[in-house]
């Protein structure tokens, strides 16, 4: 069977997404062979997300042609890392929230216990599926895919940012320079991976295609992040499908507390911008990655 490719526009890509991620995970979790880790894993997986990690991925294959069927095992590897992610955000050891994705979080419905484990097994679980899910791709994009995903959310990524978070966070005269490391490690490295999981699954081998997208990738990221700090201040929790102010209640040092919300919106513009001129000269062939970085901007949750 010819493997299928990417030319849609953003509101399929958005359809897309969902579905194709959906039936990944369905498979995946209905040989789990303990109910209540199935349970809490299903609970986390399909519940509403905005799947932005994933979109890029599918979104920046779209460049380059990749398979539908190659884009399906980072696509879905990164959601899992997101997740378990997130679980593990929300412990109260951690930030200690009640609330994600408008629904209660995922040690208030299973117990502490049961919360690490699922973020565990999610965790190892985005491994297994680069690694062995039946595709096209070769044996030497999977090895790619597993190191940059390694990299993104390890200890020279998400969790460093996610230690800094938890041990000088809290720091008022905490620099700006320190601030955007640490947005870098916990939330841009995994973005920037995406954008470059996306690359990986086709056949491209430039490398100022990949020097440009990384250069997106980090903008994108850091972007996100700042943008996230202002929809904590300003989004009420209902519309923010999270508590609202919950960086405030944990004493937190963000961007804007530290550099004021019009400096932050000002700060979020211009990376976006500095985003799309990475990319410019890719033209009609990067727009649906365009069109993704312009939905994100615009988001309210």
């Amino acid at each position: 069977m010819k493997p299928t490719k990417t030319k849609i526009n953003l509101d399929e890509l958005l359809t897309l997404c969902d579905t194709r991620l959906q039936t990944m995970f369905s498979h995946y979790v209905q040989e789990i062979p303990s109910l209540e880790l199935k349970t809490a894993m299903k609970y986390n997986l399909f519940n509403g997300g905005k799947h932005l990690r994933p979109l890029l991925i599918y979104a920046t294959g779209s460049i380059f042609d990749a398979p539908l069927e190659n884009l399906d095992i980072p696509a879905s590897s990164v959601e899992l890392i997101h997740t378990y992610s997130l679980i593990h955000d929300d412990l109260p050891c951690m930030d200690n929230a009640d609330l994600r994705r408008g629904k209660p979080t995922s040690h208030k419905v299973y117990g502490e216990g049961m919360a690490v484990l699922t973020g565990d097994a999610l965790h190892t679980l985005a491994t297994q599926i680069i690694a062995s899910h039946p595709t096209p791709l070769n044996a030497d994009r999977r090895l790619q895919m597993i190191k940059v995903l390694s990299h993104a959310c390890g200890p020279f990524g998400m969790a460093a940012g996610q230690a800094l978070d938890i041990t000088v966070m809290n720091d008022d005269i905490i620099s700006t320079d320190l601030l955007i490391d640490i947005y870098r490690l916990k939330t841009g490295a995994l973005f920037a991976a995406c954008i470059e999981l996306g690359r990986l699954a086709s056949t491209d081998d430039d490398d100022t295609n990949q020097r440009a997208l990384k250069e997106f990738g980090d903008c994108i990221g850091l972007a996100f992040q700042i943008q996230d700090d202002i929809l904590d201040m300003e989004t009420p929790t209902a519309l923010l499908g999270k508590p609202q102010g919950i960086d405030a209640k944990n004493k937190k040092v963000t961007y804007p507390k530290l550099c004021g919300l019009i400096e932050a919106k000002t700060k979020v513009q211009s990376l976006y911008q500095e985003a799309l001129e990475a990319i410019n000269y890719l033209g009609y062939q990067a727009k649906l990655l365009r069109d993704l970085a312009g939905h994100m901007l615009q988001r309210n949750q």
